[in-house]
């Protein structure tokens, strides 16, 4: 199925076609799945997030780009970078999540989807320039296995709360927010999956856009080869089988089960990294306004990549425009 000349020792298409990735079911919800995420989410909205604004350091696109710091949960203090318009108020405001690489600058993340908007861009723990935290590793492979033995310790939910308590510094940095309407939502890879987790819970929130999303069906992610975070976590189950029950709970494919907010998915049919039938599981399980935007490829650069992520882009502004725009 493959559509890529590639020496990649598996098939990152995964045998499957358009109308096989788009039938893909999530798995059902454990046992208290909703209760799980609710209760952290309400512990996050507890924190007194205290942000600080640090100098400016860059203006491009419309905005002025400041470092910005906040609390989160567990009392660890993130970095990141805060976006605000270049003249007035703003009238919109997103939260932006990172790739498994981490964070070193806003990047292509700006220009935001929409003009006259702020954003935060965090950094997650262990993550990133700004996100580095003692005893949280600070490559993919290794994170993603952090406190991975029970669901109460799996760092993968407290980097959704980063998420969270980012939302919350945000509109405490950018108050005129509150008035403004919700938040929007955008998350790459890493951050697709976060987002997806993330986004059920939070009221706060009126759209997301998730791009290659991560964690999307456990199950039949244990069973395909990948060159991301991904393959780490299979080479843990072989050797601990149980940890199954806790990645039921880490399940973006779930959860998007849950998410009644109007997301943007764009799903590859080939991708080395995050298998393809993850990411697609992921938008076919919203319970929402949901749509879909089909890239050939993901985490791998072909001739047609430039025209892609134009296309995405222009999907993005156009998305959030129709939802969040007033």
């Amino acid at each position: 199925m493959s559509s890529f000349v590639h020496d990649f020792p598996f098939d990152p298409s995964c045998g499957r076609t358009l109308d096989d990735l788009t039938a893909l079911p999530a798995p059902l919800a454990p046992d208290g799945f909703a209760d799980f995420w609710r209760a952290r989410y309400e512990a996050a909205r507890e924190v007194a997030t205290e942000p600080e604004i640090g100098p400016l350091e860059d203006e491009r696109d419309g905005v002025r780009i400041h470092r910005v710091t906040f609390a989160s949960v567990g009392g660890v203090r993130l970095g990141g970078w805060l976006a605000l318009p270049s003249d007035g108020a703003a009238r919109h405001g997103f939260v932006i999540g990172h790739g498994y690489g981490g964070r070193q600058e806003p990047g292509p993340d700006v220009p935001l989807p929409l003009p006259a908007a702020a954003a935060i861009l965090p950094c997650v723990r262990g993550m990133g320039a700004r996100g580095p935290v003692p005893g949280i590793p600070d490559v993919a492979d290794a994170h993603v296995l952090h406190g991975i033995e029970s669901r109460e310790s799996y760092v993968i939910g407290d980097c959704v709360a980063d998420l969270w308590c980012a939302a919350s510094a945000l509109r405490e940095l950018v108050p005129e927010l509150a008035e403004a309407g919700p938040l929007g939502y955008l998350g790459e890879s890493f951050g697709g999956g976060l987002g997806a987790l993330a986004l059920p819970w939070d009221d706060r929130f009126g759209a997301a856009q998730l791009t290659v999303p991560t964690f999307g069906n456990h199950p039949l992610r244990l069973t395909l080869p990948c060159t991301g975070s991904g393959e780490s976590v299979r080479g843990y189950h072989r050797e601990h089988p149980e940890v199954t029950e806790v990645l039921r709970y880490f399940d973006a494919a779930t959860a998007a089960g849950f998410l009644e907010l109007p997301t943007l998915v764009a799903a590859a049919l080939f991708d080395p990294a995050v298998p393809p039938p993850g990411q697609f599981a992921v938008h076919n399980a919203l319970a929402g306004e949901r749509e879909l935007l089909v890239l050939s490829a993901g985490h791998f650069e072909h001739a047609g990549t430039a025209a892609e992520t134009a296309g995405l882009v222009a999907a993005r502004q156009r998305f959030f425009g129709e939802w969040l725009g007033h």
